[in-house]
């Protein structure tokens, strides 16, 4: 269903005023009623989310209004910005909703902020101890509630002890500012095909109901190691409403598709042709398909037999995994639960069976997760009689307490593709690489007995110098994350393992305030222990306050952001949505090598370049001013590269408004 021209024009007329935020009453009535008449009308949960949000802050006691924005944020992406909105009702009203308390918990465990999370659940249980009788449909079960607890504890255990993975996001090529999910790679990794709702190269002009472009499949070539632009793979194989694709033979001649309508959902396959193409789609004959819902799919490097997941009748909760073997004519027969070792009462969903044939990876929201689906692997012991090792957690940051499913390996071990929404994305979900960052000397760390260094980050608001709730991350240069434990207010242990010297990188951001990206460069773990303090002050958005972009960076001579500049540009994406009425000028800066014409166009591209990236990112252009001016501008001499000319080559914003 076509979004209606009317709401649209409201939200274009939205955009445009909605650029200095103070309270507003009427205003946030205004939005609020826009929002609703979305929700009420269609599906569109995106835009009435952005109207909800600008009513929530043009009227910060509006409860209503933040309720909805809160929520929003929970059933949808940034969940852990649900707490900014969820708090300001719990401090008017904390009867206004029964679940609140539950709310604002999801919220902070989204956030990794899982002391706070278990703080607010244990009192959501005392609220139910104190209700018995009520039966609201605001009421959430305390098993479910015990279960969030649990995964609060399995979190903080995982993001204090995390593995060592890279996850970098591969890139522009192939992820678009829409959703990109569901990545299928063949062995040899010359192929990814994947879902996505993009608008550029849909075959389907018009939208869903929820205002965004139907999913169509798109396929990447990898030429001279490089992904090339995904291009759509067809019209043999998409139709004009949603497809979405789901497995892929190792050799990369089947297709496997999810396409609902038929029964509760079914599964398809659609196989390459000599000359490329694909054929159209068919549901997979025997006995894999049935009148429930059957969602992901996996087969063997032989192709003698699949696993898949299904709601059919006698599983042992929700979706179980189900493997099932080709007989002689070629038909797939003798359909089996995977069984307890495996499957849980929870749903259990998305299985890779890796090329060694015994290595199943799946997603699965029971067993020891942090939320959501959490991946784990486990081995084959025996399928004949359904023996599998203990399922294994991928742990952090592979999980997180929202939803990690669809994972696919390769033929090269530890090296797997998937989707997930993460802060260093090009649009909502993204498709990602995870390799194995396995250090040599971290093993040797192991039989020496070396101490982790101690890296202790406190983080204090820069005019008071007191503790302020701010959030903070630190990962290698190889973007593998070092892992946490929170010492109370603002202060972060990190564990440092490495028995070489390495440049880490701090990453700190809170609402209201400047983030910051802090480069550290530590010596090696020994088998002494090293305690190593670091105190980061955050500054408060204020007009006239200005920042460097030292981690945004561009090709040689030129205006092209290198991806690397992604995870900072991502930051003040965040920032500026968390504080919609703050305004930037975008300035760029170079050397004095070159021409003084040279210099500043240069630099007049460098800050066109970013304000590029954060308008494609949701951010109304109306709010960023972009200038270049050259080497006008230097913060030292120029005399030297390293603590001259280096320091002077920057792009940095300045808030203009807030």
């Amino acid at each position: 269903m076509l979004f209606r021209k009317g709401l649209l024009l409201l939200f274009i007329v939205v955009s445009v005023h909605g650029l200095a935020q103070e309270q507003d009453k009427e205003q946030a009535r205004q939005y609020f009623e826009m929002a609703t008449e979305i929700m009420a009308s269609t599906k569109a949960v995106d835009d009435a989310r952005e109207l909800m949000i600008m009513a929530a802050n043009y009227d910060t006691t509006n409860v209503r209004a933040n309720l909805d924005a809160g929520l929003m944020h929970l059933g949808t992406i940034h969940k852990e910005q649900a707490v900014k909105y969820l708090q300001r009702v719990y401090r008017q009203n904390k009867n206004f909703r029964f679940d609140l308390e539950y709310q604002i918990a999801l919220g902070y465990q989204y956030g990794l902020d899982f002391d706070k999370a278990l703080a607010f659940y244990t009192q959501y249980r005392f609220k139910i101890d104190r209700n018995p009788s009520y039966a609201g449909k605001d009421r959430v079960d305390i098993k479910e509630v015990n279960r969030r607890m649990e995964e609060c504890a399995n979190g903080k255990e995982f993001v204090a002890h995390p593995q060592p993975y890279s996850i970098t996001n591969v890139g522009a090529e192939i992820n678009s500012e829409f959703d990109d999910y569901a990545p299928v790679v063949n062995a040899d990794e010359t192929e990814l095909i994947f879902t996505t709702r993009r608008r550029e190269g849909n075959l389907n002009e018009n939208v869903g109901d929820d205002n965004r472009p139907f999913e169509d499949i798109f396929v990447s070539k990898k030429e001279g190691g490089s992904w090339q632009p995904a291009k759509n793979i067809g019209a043999s194989v998409n139709t004009r409403f949603n497809d979405s694709n789901i497995a892929l033979s190792p050799n990369g001649n089947i297709l496997f598709l999810y396409k609902d309508g038929v029964g509760d959902g079914d599964i398809f396959s659609s196989t390459r042709q000599p000359d490329g193409t694909w054929t159209k789609p068919a549901p997979l004959p025997g006995a894999v398909n049935s009148s429930f819902y059957e969602s992901s799919i996996s087969i063997t490097k032989d192709e003698s037999t699949i696993f898949f997941a299904s709601e059919r009748p006698g599983g042992l909760g929700g979706l179980d995994i189900y493997s099932c073997t080709k007989d002689k004519k070629g038909a797939w027969t003798v359909v089996r639960n995977l069984g307890p070792d495996i499957n849980t009462e929870y749903d259990e969903e998305a299985p890779f069976i890796d090329y060694d044939g015994k290595t199943l990876y799946f997603s699965s929201k029971g067993r020891k997760g942090m939320g959501g689906y959490d991946i784990f692997k486990s081995t084959l012991i025996n399928l004949e009689k359904r023996e599998w090792s203990d399922p294994e957690n991928l742990g952090y940051p592979i999980n997180t307490p929202d939803d990690e499913v669809f994972i696919v390996g390769t033929a090269t071990p530890n090296r797997f593709y998937f989707s997930s929404v993460r802060s260093d994305g090009v649009g909502y979900s993204d498709i990602y690489l995870i390799s194995d960052k396995q250090e040599p000397e971290k093993k040797v760390a192991e039989k020496k007995e070396i101490q982790p260094i101690k890296f202790i980050v406190e983080i204090v608001d820069s005019e008071t110098k007191s503790p302020i709730e701010a959030k903070a991350r630190m990962r290698g240069k190889d973007n593998s994350a070092i892992g946490s434990t929170s010492l109370g207010t603002g202060v972060f242990e990190f564990g440092i393992v490495s028995t070489v010297p390495k440049e880490y990188t701090v990453s700190v951001e809170m609402d209201g305030y400047i983030f910051e990206n802090v480069k550290v460069l530590l010596g090696r773990a020994t088998e002494e222990q090293q305690t190593i303090n670091r105190k980061v002050l955050l500054r408060k958005i204020a007009v006239g306050e200005v920042s460097a972009l030292r981690h945004v960076f561009f090709d040689f001579g030129k205006a092209t952001l290198q991806e690397e500049s992604s995870a900072e540009l991502n930051m003040m994406v965040t920032m500026m949505k968390q504080n919609q009425s703050m305004q930037v000028e975008i300035g760029g800066h170079t050397d004095d090598v070159g021409s003084d014409s040279f210099n500043k166009k240069l630099s007049q591209q460098r800050a066109d370049a970013v304000k590029g990236y954060l308008t494609s990112n949701g951010i109304n252009s109306k709010r960023i001013k972009s200038i270049g001016y050259g080497e006008e501008r230097p913060l030292v001499s120029n005399d030297d590269e390293a603590g001259g000319r280096e320091i002077n080559r920057r792009v940095e914003f300045k808030v203009i408004a807030k």
